[in-house]
């Protein structure tokens, strides 16, 4: 084991691991559970001004986790723990590229077009974030599950 593995790097490890999969969690509680709730019990309008607020909420909540698990990874790196840019590093890139794509990209676009004054239509732009959020939530699974794998062991 690494001397930065063993003197503080096992906090580091730790923070790795847990960190993926409780992001996912967030991002499963809010595709199936927080957002369609609103929708089953309160009027039309009412529900989209709760999920709109959930979304904004998650939306900041998985900058913060992203830029984390780079950090992380960064650290990881610099003590020789890891390459300098790794599978894991890209999948939290990644996600954080859907997240300001299609929250902070896409949410002026839907307020315009809720307004019908954008070029594209309301549901067209809610359809374009639905598989933005799907390709987050997939990116954010992967770096979970490869977190999460048993360590390899060295070979013979």
């Amino acid at each position: 084991m690494s001397s930065a593995a063993t003197t503080g790097g096992g906090g580091l490890l730790r923070a790795r691991r847990l960190l993926p999969p409780l992001w996912a969690g967030l991002l499963l509680c809010v595709a199936l559970v927080a957002t369609p709730a609103p929708f089953a019990t309160l009027e039309r309008t009412q529900a989209g001004l709760v999920v709109a607020f959930i979304f904004k909420r998650e939306a900041f909540l998985t900058l913060a986790a992203a830029l984390a698990f780079v950090l992380i990874e960064r650290r990881r790196a610099r003590a020789g723990l890891g390459p300098q840019f790794s599978t894991e590093m890209a999948l939290a890139l990644g996600a954080l590229f859907f997240t300001v794509i299609g929250y902070f990209g896409l949410q002026p676009m839907m307020a315009l077009a809720r307004a019908e004054q954008g070029t594209l239509g309301f549901g067209q732009l809610h359809a374009v974030s639905l598989v933005l959020f799907g390709m987050k939530i997939l990116c954010v699974l992967a770096l979970s599950w490869r977190v999460t794998a048993p360590a390899k062991a060295p070979p013979s």
